[in-house]
């Protein structure tokens, strides 16, 4: 599946099935607990660090194996040759969507990117689907003081959101990942082709958490973002399901 038929299949999903919940439990059982409690309507997971770490690829196919689209969040950063592997994988895995960083390089991006153009897709993949590849540009954790500790520049946050994106849509990703306080800018950077998947979404009136710079689900919609990464305002709340709900009520 080219780029633009795999972007339009993702941005065809309705609302509800674009929140993805942040499923960041230390082992399987409570993934799979909590991937049940979002109901039919919680279509979208994500599969991170913590839970990978615990469960590895089997919680995947698990997760497939019940409906869900997974989105595989491990942040590839190193050789061109590990991401292409490491894209492959996803691919077989049945991911629908999973992430590199920016930072790797160009050589990475292009390598992760032609990875998953002809890689071949196992029996749980959804419709056919390859996984889209997005770009992490700067993590949302990231304040601008913490990010000039890291990576000296006279870059300002925002021109290094720009700056990778561009990097990255140009070597062939298929989206990004950033916060949707830097969407307006980003958007005008990099048009509207780009799907954008955004993290730090809280509601209106809620706590921020380790989060920096986060918006409510209205707000980042409108500011062009695609998918919103959820976690503890629906796997904390009383009902997970009904949270949910309530969340894609607020993105319309």
């Amino acid at each position: 599946m080219n780029r633009d038929d795999l972007l339009l299949s993702l941005r065809s999903l309705p609302a509800n099935r674009r929140i993805i919940t942040a499923l960041d439990v230390p082992g399987p059982e409570q993934a799979l607990t909590l991937a049940n409690s979002l109901g039919l309507d919680g279509g979208f997971v994500k599969v991170g660090l913590e839970l990978y770490s615990a469960a590895g690829p089997k919680v995947v196919h698990e997760l497939r194996r019940t409906g869900k689209d997974v989105f595989l969040d491990l942040k590839y950063h190193d050789i061109p040759n590990t991401v292409a592997s490491a894209a492959r994988i996803a691919a077989e895995l049945g991911a629908s969507l999973c992430t590199i960083h920016a930072s790797a390089g160009r050589s990475a991006l292009t390598a992760a990117a032609e990875a998953l153009s002809t890689a071949p897709l196992g029996p749980d993949a959804p419709e056919g689907r390859r996984p889209a590849l997005l770009a992490v540009t700067v993590l949302t954790s990231l304040s601008e003081t913490e990010m000039a500790e890291v990576r000296p520049s006279s870059d300002s946050l925002q021109q290094s959101v720009e700056r990778l994106a561009t990097l990255a849509w140009d070597c062939g990703c298929d989206g990004l990942v950033c916060s949707a306080a830097d969407l307006p800018q980003l958007r005008k950077a990099v048009g509207p082709e780009p799907l954008v998947v955004t993290p730090g979404i809280r509601l209106a009136g809620s706590g921020t958490d380790d989060q920096h710079r986060v918006t409510t689900p209205s707000m980042a919609v409108a500011a062009g973002a695609d998918f919103l990464v959820i976690g503890r305002p629906i796997t904390r709340a009383e009902n997970p399901a009904a949270a949910l709900a309530n969340i894609a009520a607020d993105m319309t």
